[in-house]
């Protein structure tokens, strides 16, 4: 299974992207209505300068009850973890456990095609098992 495979299976391809000169205010008003846990932090929409999470707030607001005030740039993930396309699935859940990450945004060419979440991931697994209990199950009452 394939990273395409995945990001086709989602209702929308669509990616939500921030400024990094946003305020965190905006940020969580961007991650409410668009039902997301993450941003991924672009100056174009189109290349990714960073990735910024409900918990990057939390964190920082435990701290600092001013943060809601600040740049998104403040508080955001500039070390980015990115998959393409064509990259194993197998191999993006190793990277999610290893380096502890929910959203990891696809990258074709330098540009910004997609983001899979570790909802995804799961809910892509859940279907496999379901559709090889399925096989299994239709093998095993044959008749």
């Amino acid at each position: 299974m394939r990273i395409s495979d995945v990001v086709h299976a989602k209702p929308s391809q669509d990616v939500v992207t921030i400024s990094p000169d946003a305020t965190v205010r905006e940020l969580v008003a961007l991650l409410h209505e668009h039902n997301v846990g993450a941003l991924v932090v672009s100056d174009d929409g189109a290349t990714v300068t960073g990735i910024v999470s409900e918990r990057d707030v939390v964190r920082r607001l435990h701290s600092d009850e001013a943060v809601l005030d600040a740049v998104v740039r403040d508080i955001m993930t500039s070390d980015v973890r990115t998959c393409s396309a064509g990259d194993a699935l197998t191999d993006l859940m190793q990277t999610m456990t290893a380096h502890r990450i929910r959203h990891v945004p696809v990258v074709a060419d330098g540009r910004l095609t997609g983001i899979i979440s570790i909802g995804d991931v799961v809910k892509n697994r859940i279907g496999e098992l379901e559709f090889e209990r399925d096989q299994l199950d239709s093998y095993v009452h044959q008749t």
